[in-house]
């Protein structure tokens, strides 16, 4: 805040919130000395925690040495050891590295170079990128265009080329078995369908969440549709692209989210947890038949200022050094299991939680007005502001947002760092039950008794 005591910036909401002082492993502290314990890791983007030495210090050493060169200019060593470093991640035969500023722009490097691709083998026809709805793939004009998320894409829709979409896999909500192969042939094959209606010539991509974001709530697939959906690319000559900005990183247990599922796209994009809030960054990785085809093709028309910033290449390598050293992947496996449980335990208190999803620290829980139906909360209670606020009081960053496509029912993402001990679950969970106490009884119940 300004001297003033008036505010500048208008990217935040008129919920004015304390002013950061500093942040250190899963806590941040407000220039009152009030600790946070950071719940959401940001927008699930501090993976390794806050300020690691080890990041920091490899962040000083490349400031010594040089913190911008131009692509096109100069080679970086940080930006080659990252995308050799990142290509030995990805699936077999995705050697090809394209990074980026965050996870917008790696989606909208990913939609590029797709049709770059399609032009260059004498398929110009092909434009049309499938999703799902709902959704979250950006918020420039061509990923929105993708993102199934009415609040945020409706305003902007006269400027933007339609996308067609399918329904997203939600098994919980369609009273569907999500363990059943045959539930997850039903959703993906709305994908075929949706391929046939729409003309297979004039399709070219699909984009998917392996497991979801901020739209659906960690919404995890059902048996067999990510193989599925694989085939029904493969069979069409479409290409996969896996939405791995807030999945990827190693915060489902795996590094990429769709590991679990042993599946590999044609492109993948990934970003948030890549340099774990260190440093601007995210990439397209993609596969060498998909380049080469656009390089022979006269080049990718393409490109950002600062991709491959060595500074932020630089973070980035050291983000990917320290998760390996501290073994962190499997750690958010195992600690995601016992959030969950605690999640699945406050279900079992409170009936308005009507159900609980995710893989390892990408989890969610959702309120609702009956566990039953899943009926949402009246939208006028605000559950997914209200409920967030109350937990920041008390010390608690959880993220929010709406589920049925973004006007009605609420989830809250519960996605802390990949450091985080039992001693923090149980601090989250303690803080959640306090919280959701508070929660039912000034908000749902006061309603009740004035209606």
């Amino acid at each position: 805040m300004s001297k003033t005591g008036k505010s500048h910036l208008f990217y935040q909401s008129r919920l004015r919130r304390p002013t950061l002082d500093q942040a250190r492993g899963v806590y941040m502290w407000d220039v009152d000395g009030k600790r946070y314990l950071d719940g959401s890791s940001g927008a699930m983007v501090c993976n390794i925690g806050h300020s690691n030495p080890n990041v920091l210090e490899a962040m000083r050493r490349q400031m010594e040495k040089s913190t911008f060169g131009y692509r096109l200019h100069f080679e970086t060593e940080p930006a080659e050891k990252l995308a050799e470093k990142t290509a030995s991640l990805a699936p077999e035969g995705m050697e090809k590295v394209f990074f980026v500023s965050g996870g917008s722009e790696a989606v909208e490097s990913a939609i590029k170079l797709a049709r770059q691709n399609a032009i260059a083998t004498g398929e110009s026809q092909r434009y049309k990128v499938i999703s799902r709805y709902p959704s979250y793939h950006g918020c420039t004009l061509g990923a929105l265009a993708l993102t199934g998320y009415a609040p945020l894409a409706a305003p902007f829709d006269p400027m933007m080329q339609p996308m067609p979409k399918i329904a997203a896999p939600r098994a919980y909500l369609d009273r569907l078995d999500p363990d059943d192969e045959a539930t997850g042939r039903h959703y993906a094959d709305m994908l075929e369908e949706r391929i046939l209606a729409e003309g297979p010539e004039t399709v070219l991509a699909f984009i998917v969440e392996p497991v979801g974001g901020a739209s659906t709530g960690a919404l995890v697939p059902p048996a067999g549709y990510m193989k599925r959906i694989r085939e029904i690319c493969t069979q069409y000559g479409v290409i996969l692209i896996h939405d791995e900005v807030m999945s990827g990183g190693g915060r489902t247990g795996k590094f990429f989210a769709a590991d679990h599922w042993d599946v590999a796209p044609d492109i993948l994009v990934i970003s948030k947890g890549f340099a774990a809030g260190y440093a601007p960054l995210g990439a397209m990785v993609a596969s060498d038949r998909i380049v080469e085809t656009v390089l022979n093709d006269g080049g990718f028309l393409h490109g950002f200022t600062y991709a491959g910033n060595p500074l932020a290449c630089a973070a980035g390598f050291a983000v990917l050094e320290e998760i390996e050293r501290e073994g962190m992947v499997d750690n958010a496996a195992r600690i995601g299991d016992e959030l969950k449980a605690g999640l699945e335990g406050l279900m079992a208190k409170y009936p308005v939680i009507g159900d609980v999803r995710g893989k390892g620290l990408l989890l969610a829980f959702e309120l609702v007005s009956d566990p039953e139906t899943l009926k949402p909360l009246p939208r006028e209670l605000n559950a997914y502001n209200t409920l967030v606020d109350i937990a920041y009081d008390k010390g608690l960053i959880i993220y929010s947002r709406r589920t049925r496509g973004g006007y009605e029912g609420d989830h809250f993402l519960v996605c802390p760092p990949m450091i985080s001990t039992s001693a923090h679950v149980g601090e989250i969970i303690e803080t959640l039950d306090a919280s959701l106490a508070e929660f039912l009884e000034t908000v749902v119940d006061r309603r009740l008794q004035a209606g």
